[in-house]
């Protein structure tokens, strides 16, 4: 190798070990990497930004915000609420979740269907009084599994297939990597049920705001329209459905109090008073189609509408005063849609009861307005726990935008940056996630490294060194059969992305590849195939995906945890993915 390259090399050894020290953020790192690739005149100044316009950076941006309109929407917790009431044991559990995340995980980038199902783990765990953290790893592994399976299922399938439209003249289609990925998806759903028991039985996440400050027994109001579910069935059913998580403390109908029991039938324009955890409640209000009933009338649906939740404090002027009486909404323009009161079981509606010091509230007003108007009732915000009660969800509407990107981009209508550029778009204009919402989805920081990354591996290519270690690679896999010059390009991915990042692994290593399967003789695509697959298999440790990472602090891992669990699941995607790329992409 010239000097050149020796240069272009040396960077991004560095960077990978910038990256293995850990010291700065890998975002920062990418840039550090950009501003030295700069500085010794490997990458142009006028290419340095390049990557920020690249269609890789506009996909990955856009799933996440699909992902989370998905979310918001409720469709997944209304599915798993239904399977959950059919699966009491921890195995069919385990199976249903990391099956579901895996299936998700092609639909929508791999991270963001991880994000949307984890809330699912805690509910499931509680059912059947095991630790979440037991769900959590598995999870993870199941969505980096299924991300495998199309084109947007995460950064790597994108990357390979812009190289093989390089090469070749024509990329990748959302499918073509559907039955490599299907295949490792369910030998790794097998692997997952009977090796869990390798994870430690007692890692905890730690306590959050909520566990701290012992928040439960919300108490809030609805009332029954005409479309609710609740029109003509009991109580009792009412409870039996909820299994206990939700409960009826009163029953207003004509503006009286009736007398509570579990044959009572509910009638259109009851308002009644329910308490439980808020998510358990948001569920039932958006299951049984209700209307929240809280202090100052009806739902405030507008995208600068936000949700808060606080604690009163001592020298607030709510105390010994009712949200009514202090007229919120007509005088601040905020809304008291529940209450929680410790140690005492309140049936009375929010905006009816004397507040008193440590009640915790949950608001609905103008998210620009709501921290003057907190600070101007002495109410003390909670920031570490996301309230979805008092929210507006869309129903199907988010699900029907995806599926509609989904085939445009199958049948090639248009290019995927589009569709999916479209249809995160679409879902904030349609109100199915509000912006700041949208803006919040986004991983800026994935969004950063991916365009800093860009254009110094590109620098692999205009220097030639690429073509240098890829000669230098097949000079040795002369020596091996077929096979196992695919399985020296999958494992060697394998082994970088937990130390390098996924996306940096296949940026450095899909040209590598290409180059090599020429001097080979062979088609590239089964080498594509391989590096996508090992990049996109981080089962090692907790910072080469952000799946991994994002199970950390809500699993109560430690580093060593995931090797446990991650390293004979590696060995069994090199050992059974080599022969399935090769069956479904022959060499010649």
């Amino acid at each position: 190798m010239n000097f050149t390259q020796w240069l272009s090399v040396g960077v991004l050894v560095v960077t990978m070990a910038l990256f293995v020290w850990g010291r700065f953020r890998y975002d920062v790192t990418a840039v550090i990497a950009l501003l030295g690739a700069l500085a010794i005149g490997l990458v142009k100044p006028e290419d340095a930004f390049a990557g920020f316009s690249d269609d890789i950076v506009v996909i990955v941006g856009s799933a996440l915000v699909i992902s989370a309109a998905v979310q918001r929407s409720g469709v997944i917790e209304t599915l798993v609420s239904f399977v959950g009431k059919r699966l009491r044991r921890f195995g069919s559990q385990l199976v249903f979740l990391t099956a579901m995340v895996g299936v998700a995980s092609a639909l929508v980038k791999n991270v963001g269907a991880l994000a949307m199902l984890m809330p699912a783990a805690g509910q499931l765990a509680r059912k059947s009084g095991s630790n979440p953290s037991r769900f959590l790893m598995p999870m993870s592994f199941a969505s980096l599994l299924g991300g495998l399976m199309t084109l947007v299922g995460t950064s790597p399938n994108i990357i390979v297939s812009r190289v093989r439209e390089e090469m070749t003249g024509e990329p990748f289609r959302m499918f073509d990597y559907l039955p490599t990925g299907l295949g490792l998806l369910i030998v790794g759903l097998v692997f997952l049920r009977l090796a869990h028991r390798l994870l430690p039985a007692d890692r905890r996440a730690a306590a959050t705001m909520g566990e701290a400050l012992n928040i439960s027994g919300y108490v809030t109001a609805a009332e029954v329209g005409e479309s609710s579910a609740l029109v003509g069935e009991t109580i009792a059913d009412f409870l039996a459905r909820h299994e206990g998580e939700v409960d009826v403390t009163a029953v207003l109908r004509d503006g009286r109090h009736g007398a509570v029991h579990p044959g009572m039938h509910f009638h259109e324009g009851d308002v009644i008073v329910l308490s439980g955890e808020p998510d358990a409640l948001e569920r039932a209000i958006a299951g049984d189609r209700l209307t929240l009933s809280g202090e100052g009338g009806g739902v405030l649906d507008d995208d600068e509408v936000g949700v808060v939740e606080g604690v009163v404090t001592a020298r607030s002027p709510l105390i010994d005063r009712s949200a009514t009486r202090m007229q919120l909404q007509d005088r601040l323009g905020l809304r008291l849609i529940a209450i929680s009161r410790e140690g005492e079981s309140l049936r009375n509606r929010p905006g009816k009861v004397i507040l008193k010091p440590g009640d915790v509230l949950v608001l609905q007003g103008n998210v620009e307005m709501m921290p003057g108007r907190l600070s101007q009732l002495g109410i003390l915000p909670i920031a570490a726990r996301h309230i979805r009660l008092g929210s507006v969800r869309r129903g199907w509407l988010a699900v029907a935008i995806l599926a509609a990107a989904m085939v445009a981009t199958a049948t090639g209508l248009v290019p995927v940056a589009v569709a999916f550029f479209a249809a995160a778009g679409l879902v904030v204009i349609s109100g199915g996630l509000p912006v700041d919402e949208a803006y919040e989805a986004v991983e800026w920081p994935i969004l950063i490294m991916l365009a800093a990354l860009i254009p110094v591996s590109a620098t692999l290519q205009s220097t030639g060194a690429s073509d240098v270690i890829a000669t230098s690679l097949a000079q040795f896999a002369t020596r091996l059969p077929p096979w196992g010059a695919v399985m020296l390009i999958l494992g060697v991915a394998m082994l970088v992305t937990p130390f390098l990042n996924n996306a940096a692994t296949v940026l450095v290593m899909a040209p590598i590849a290409a180059v090599f399967a020429h001097d080979l003789g062979y088609r590239p695509e089964a080498f594509l195939i391989a590096t996508a697959v090992g990049a996109g298999c981080d089962f090692l440790t907790p910072i080469g995906h952000q799946c991994n990472t994002l199970v950390l602090g809500p699993g109560g891992y430690r580093f060593g945890d995931y090797a446990r669990l991650g390293a004979p699941l590696s060995l069994l995607v090199l050992l059974i993915g080599t022969p399935l790329i090769l069956w479904v992409w022959p060499l010649h």
